[in-house]
Parts: structure tokens; sequence; C-alpha cells
């Protein structure tokens, strides 16, 4: 058995998925080492989202292997590997229920429980404080999620992840709905979290290059359920292959650590 503390923590290798005469992935590899954050970048239909069911073991692949931790799909148990793995997305944020705290909202992720109906225990609170101190929270252990601000949802879905020990956190598209001053709050958030030493490894998963933060290590472009590059960030991230990807003429800026897109033309339309 592969030693998980030595092992990747994603090996993806040639994954297809079809279903019926649609083909949603193919030929995907994709490798993620200890010491990497990824940004996972492409347009809307490209297959991220069925990349990320896959890997977190909610799409049965048509062929090739995945593995997360050391542990490869239909050979292990996905429930207790999907401890390891935490998950922040809007389909999480729409289920939760609006009267519960904040506090109780962290506890659930330890049981995978969504509308948490347990008892809460001393060590349970101790450890969800301890999280929402971590991130930067601890001031909203008792609001409902009703009056949470979208940037302190997203803060609390972190922590409840962070509730078990995960190794792995995913962020899919964890900025929208963020007015400007929120994202950036929660951007710089984020960078601080990525740079803890202990901290998981982080895949963020979104359309937009301004969403990148300086310590994203790694960038996977994914088009029309391929992978079109994947790398470093600094050789892969370029105007001309977001270009390719996005099938627009790019141009793309660095500024301070943070990347600007601007789209110079449209393939097939004249530019403005």
């Amino acid at each position: 058995m592969t030693n998980r503390s030595t092992a990747p923590i994603l090996d993806i290798r040639d994954l297809e998925i079809s279903r019926g005469d649609t083909t949603i992935l193919s030929g995907v590899s994709w490798r993620v080492e200890a010491n990497q954050h990824w940004t996972l970048l492409g347009p809307n239909g490209c297959g991220k989202t069925s990349l990320l069911s896959a890997l977190t073991g909610y799409l049965t692949p048509t062929d090739g292997t995945v593995s997360v931790l050391g542990e490869t799909f239909g050979e292990s148990d996905w429930r207790e590997l999907r401890k390891h793995v935490g998950i922040v997305s809007s389909s999480i944020r729409q289920m939760m229920n609006d009267s519960e705290p904040a506090l109780q909202s962290v506890v659930s992720g330890k049981y995978a429980m969504i509308d948490f109906w347990g008892h809460v225990t001393a060590a349970d609170k101790r450890r969800a404080l301890a999280v929402l101190r971590d991130v930067e929270a601890a001031h909203l252990a008792d609001r409902p999620w009703l009056f949470l601000s979208q940037g302190e949802r997203q803060r609390i879905l972190i922590g409840r992840a962070l509730m078990a020990p995960v190794r792995l956190l995913i962020l899919d598209e964890p900025c929208t709905g963020l007015d400007p001053l929120a994202r950036e709050h929660f951007l710089k958030f984020l960078q601080r979290l990525a740079l803890r030493p202990k901290g998981p490894r982080l895949v963020l998963v979104t359309h937009h290059v301004e969403e990148i933060i300086p310590a994203m290590s790694h960038v996977l472009l994914l088009k029309k359920g391929r992978v079109e590059a994947a790398g470093p960030k600094a050789k892969v991230l370029t105007s001309a292959a977001l270009s390719k990807v996005f099938g627009a003429t790019i141009a793309l800026s660095k500024q301070r650590g943070r990347y600007h897109l601007s789209v110079r033309a449209i393939k097939g339309r004249k530019a403005a």
C-alpha cells in the first residue's frame, strides 16, 4: 500500500468520463504534490465540476485512475477518505439552516452533516472555537447563518471543512456573490491560510484570474474536457494560453503579485 505521508495529494491518470454519447472529460492527467497549491481555471462548461465530482467519488470514471491522498478510487472506502478532503461550494452554502449558529455549523463538519441536530460536546465546542479563531471568525460563533455576510459564510464553510483533519481543501468558485471589497478581504484571508506551514493544500476553482492569489503555485487550464496546460503558474498562465482556452484575444498583466485580464477581441468578431 502507498505510504499516504509521501503520496501525492492528487494523482489522476488518463481520466475519461462519458455518459451516453457525450464525452465530458477525456485523457485528463493531473498530479498535485504535497508542497503545491493549484488553481483550476477554464470557461463555463469545460468540465471543472465533473472533474471535482470524480476526485471526490461522486462521479464514477469511465476509464482511467483517480488517487487522492494515496488511496485509489475503486480500491478504498471513499466515504472515509472524504473526511480528509474539505469542500467549499455554493451547493453546500445553499443547504445551510438559516437559524443555525456559526459554531454549530463548524461542528457539523466533523460529522459530515448539514443542519446539525446532534449534541455539541464540550470537546467539539473547544475544537470549533479554535477553528473559528484559525479562520479569523471567532467573533461570529453565536451569529445565525441568516445574519452572516457572504464573505463571513465562506469563512464559516472553510472552518466547517477544517473541523475534520483535512489535507486537501477544494474551493469551488468561493468568491461567487462577493462584492469587490468582500472579495479582496476574503482573498487576503486565503493567502494567509495558504501560507500556514501545516495548513491543507488548496485547489482553487475559478474562471477569474484576478482571484489567483500569490500563494497558488500551479495552474491547470481545462478546455472542452481536456487539459490544455498544467504546471507552474509562471509557465502556464500566459496571454497565449488563456487566449486559446477562452477563444478570444486576451492580454494578461500582473501587478503586485496579482493577475488582471483584458479581452482585446473575440474570435469571429471584430474588435470594438
